[in-house]
């Protein structure tokens, strides 16, 4: 890749991406533009297993989760959890596990300049990929790259690259989607780039896993579904206060519950609707016991699911 920015060119290549994939996948299409009234794809609600602090077993989080009407659940992987186990808890709950986290991409980045740590990093997302396929799944999300004082944001772009397309053959024969997540890790930061950076893979095996609160921060969440359109693949929900981040600090900011921070909730809907968007959403937010996980799973439901205007 060429050390320069964006031109003129690649911000029409994106967008032109863009039009021609919502076309491709017919999400400008059908139900949603059918009738006059508002058309609204229902949206799965899920927890990542590190927020449920009851059950003394896999199987009791995993009926805990389904009786308080999450869809779904996500987990970690590489883990220490027996895969018996794991497909026990799915099947005797009857909960999906729609998803899993690659545990490793902090600790050992695809960005890292030692090819060691690349290599341990490339292997914990194949285990990732294979457990994914192993549970049910549909994804693994993977935090792309980290850029430091010792990581340049060029390298960390044709480092992680290289990495995920030697990875990509595995993703490919498992069916199992590459999912990148926005994250404060100083890369990718802006839509366009996000976009591009998606793009040039050429392959659908890889996507977004679109974080909304992590954008608050920086700008808009609806804008950032406008340019990635149906490059997101699924959703991360949490909440960020603008106010709080002034007044008490930056990490302050995450300090608020869904549906009371700085979140369009609305426009996020909005946007989602306009491009069909009708996946996972999964909250990553302080966990707890029943009552706190009902509490998000309400929250969840109304910010993501909200009865639509007559």
């Amino acid at each position: 890749m060429e050390n320069s920015e964006l031109d003129r060119r690649d911000f029409i290549k994106v967008a032109g991406v863009t039009a021609g994939a919502l076309a491709a996948t017919g999400v400008l299409t059908g139900d949603l533009l059918a009738g006059s009234g508002e058309v609204r794809a229902p949206i799965r609600k899920a927890v990542k297993i590190g927020m449920v602090g009851e059950g003394e077993t896999l199987l009791d989080k995993f009926r805990l989760v389904k009786e308080l009407g999450f869809d779904g659940i996500e987990l970690d992987s590489p883990n220490g959890l027996s895969l018996e186990e794991v497909i026990a808890a799915r099947d005797e709950s009857g909960l999906p596990i729609h998803g899993v986290v690659d545990s490793v991409h902090w600790g050992k980045p695809l960005s890292h300049p030692d090819a060691k740590v690349r290599d341990e990093g490339r292997a914990g997302l194949e285990t990732a990929l294979r457990d994914a396929k192993a549970y049910g799944a549909s994804s693994v999300l993977l935090v792309p790259a980290v850029v430091n004082r010792d990581i340049s944001y060029a390298d960390a772009y044709r480092r992680s690259q290289e990495e995920i397309r030697k990875v990509l053959p595995l993703a490919e024969e498992l069916g199992i989607k590459i999912a990148f997540e926005n994250v404060w890790n100083g890369f990718l930061l802006s839509p366009l780039e996000a976009a591009r950076y998606v793009d040039e893979f050429e392959s659908a095996s890889v996507g977004w896993y679109f974080d909304v609160g992590n954008i608050v921060n920086f700008g808009w969440p609806h804008h950032w579904i406008e340019v990635l359109g149906p490059r997101i693949l699924k959703l991360d929900i949490k909440e960020f206060s603008r106010k709080r981040r002034n007044d008490e600090g930056l990490w302050k900011g995450f300090g608020v519950e869904i549906g009371d921070g700085d979140c369009d909730w609305p426009q996020v809907r909005a946007a989602l609707d306009a491009i069909g968007f009708a996946g996972w959403a999964t909250a990553e937010v302080g966990g707890g016991k029943r009552d706190r996980l009902a509490d998000i799973a309400a929250r969840m439901d109304r910010v993501l699911n909200p009865p639509s205007q007559s």
